[in-house]
């Protein structure tokens, strides 16, 4: 083999080996999670039955969904959750609904009791998804929704 060929060769392998290898720490880096159509909905307790409030949402990654965490507060309190706080939030039950997307749901059951001490006005919902490769996406203000009696 001449070296002209041969210095080519280790040249295009050299290359080749380096995009392999960039594709590789992007694919094992962690991609974060993406929140989409999400609602926040809160029925007042009314007769004998309880209330509820619910917060849906649609989250997706390449790796899959590990968890959503979930904190519902009044703007009035100016509690503002950060994302170290919402670690040990309320846990979210999200069902698969195709390959990287799952549906979450966070359902609270309201007593009448529990609904007279509630904050009347606009809540906020702060959530906290977390991917199955470890990435992670913190939203301050996922969901907005009045509370009346």
């Amino acid at each position: 083999m001449s070296k002209r060929i041969l210095v080519s060769s280790l040249i295009g392998a050299t290359a080749l080996s380096a995009v392999a290898a960039g594709g590789l720490a992007l694919a094992s880096s962690p991609t974060e999670p993406a929140l989409e159509n999400g609602s926040a909905r809160y029925a007042a307790p009314s007769g004998g039955s309880a209330g509820s409030f619910t917060y849906t949402v649609d989250v997706s990654d390449s790796s899959g969904i590990r968890d959503l965490k979930v904190i519902a507060w009044p703007a009035s309190s100016r509690l503002d959750p950060t994302e170290s706080e919402l670690r040990s939030g309320e846990t979210a039950t999200c069902r698969s609904v195709s390959d990287g997307t799952a549906r979450c749901t966070y359902t609270l059951e309201v007593t009448k009791r529990a609904a007279a001490e509630l904050a009347e006005g606009t809540w906020y919902v702060t959530a906290l998804a977390t991917a199955k490769d470890g990435g992670t996406t913190f939203v301050p203000r996922a969901a907005t929704f009045d509370l009346t009696r």
